[in-house]
C-alpha cells in the first residue's frame, strides 16, 4: 500500500495559517531582492488566511484591486500593504541586519 502525499502547496497552506510561520515565511520573502517575490508571498498569506474575498472586505479594497495589488506586477503603497496584513492578523516588525 503506498503512503498519501501531501501536495507541497496544501501543505503550505496549512502552515500558513499559523501567524508564527506567516510571518517567518513573508520575512524570508523580504531576503530576496526582487519584490515581486514578497508580493507572491503576501498572496499566499492571503490565500491561506482567510481568501482574497475576504481579505478585499475587510481593506475595503476590491477583489480586481487586491489581485492586481498582489500580482508580480503590483505596487502598493504602505498602507495598502498594511491594511492586507492587518486583514491577515500579522503586522509590520523592523528588526536590525547582522551584516
Amino acid at each position: 500500500m503506498m503512503k498519501a502525499c501531501t501536495k507541497h502547496d496544501d501543505w503550505l497552506m496549512a502552515q500558513l495559517a499559523d501567524a508564527e510561520f506567516a510571518a517567518e515565511y513573508l520575512n524570508a520573502a523580504g531576503e530576496d531582492d526582487d519584490p515581486a517575490s514578497y508580493l507572491a508571498a503576501l498572496r499566499k498569506v492571503v490565500e491561506a488566511r482567510g481568501g482574497i474575498a475576504a481579505v478585499a472586505e475587510k481593506t475595503q479594497l476590491s477583489r480586481e484591486t487586491l489581485y492586481r495589488t498582489l500580482s508580480a506586477r503590483g505596487n502598493p503603497t504602505i498602507r495598502t500593504l498594511n491594511a492586507v496584513l492587518k486583514a491577515t492578523g500579522l503586522k509590520f516588525g523592523i528588526s536590525p541586519n547582522a551584516c
